[in-house]
């Protein structure tokens, strides 16, 4: 073990971090049952990352690192709330849940989304956090390393901002109606947002890597960027979007995930 870490800090770290995730989805689970709209938890989804970053501070070693991260995490989950929370207004129950509990007989929906929302999401939410966790458990000063994480954060918001701003507009638009979005990053990425998401992790990552044993937390950004890209993200949303007219094309000119530049058309 390097100087500076602490194991019982870390085991409290974890267990205060696991209850924060229970609670915030146990209330969430509530309030979607009560409004009947489980996608509440899409909003809660940023927020518990904000109270593990800041309950994993409070409890642990009090370090600049660990008070660094649970800002970026802040900034971040904040952001992405707010952002669903306005595009969630005055809509109704998102199609993914819909189509998850619609072979689910009505009384046994809620336990049912118990388990495969509320549940899994808690757990996902703790595992993916944990280099915030680890970091809590640490006191080294930041150096250079912390940096440049706090660089790749900053492209990540950048693209995830920018892209959900981008495509709120070009909705707005009623003349864009029944067309792809293809402009700004969209034309480099067809996902910047889940780009994006990818980068933030990857970027607190490095800042928790620099002290050990935070570099042992990769996989939190190698399971949340397969999420993102692969299982409930960019690929679950295109085998719908496929079906729109012109999304073929848009397909096969514009890079999935990573950012390159556009194939001329």
């Amino acid at each position: 073990m390097g100087a500076g870490f602490s194991g019982g800090t870390l085991v409290v770290v974890l267990l205060a971090s696991a209850l924060t995730s229970l609670v915030a989805m146990a209330v969430t689970a509530v309030v979607a049952r009560s409004r009947g709209k489980y996608a509440v938890v899409d909003i809660t989804w940023g927020l518990v990352f904000v109270a593990i970053g800041w309950v994993a501070y409070l409890v642990g070693q009090h370090s600049a690192r660990s008070l660094l991260l649970a800002v970026l995490v802040t900034l971040w989950g904040g952001r992405l709330a707010w952002h669903i929370r306005g595009r969630a207004l005055g809509q109704g129950e998102d199609p993914r849940y819909e189509k998850l509990l619609s072979a689910v007989p009505p009384e046994q929906r809620f336990r049912y989304a118990l388990m495969r929302i509320f549940a899994t999401q808690g757990v996902a939410a703790w595992f993916v956090s944990l280099p915030l966790q680890v970091a809590a458990a640490t006191d080294s000063a930041l150096g250079w390393v912390a940096a440049l994480g706090v660089v790749v954060w900053l492209v990540g918001v950048t693209f995830e901002g920018v892209g959900d701003a981008q495509l709120k507009a070009f909705k707005a638009d009623s003349s864009n109606k029944g067309t792809v979005m293809d402009r700004g990053l969209w034309a480099w990425t067809r996902h910047p947002n889940y780009f994006g998401d990818s980068a933030v992790w990857w970027g607190m990552w490095v800042v928790a890597a620099e002290a050990w044993p935070g570099v042992l937390t990769v996989l939190s950004p190698v399971v949340m960027t397969y999420f993102l890209a692969f299982a409930t993200g960019a690929r679950l949303l295109e085998s719908e979007m496929a079906k729109r007219p012109g999304y073929p094309e848009y397909m096969e000119r514009t890079s999935m995930f990573f950012p390159l530049p556009p194939k001329k058309r």
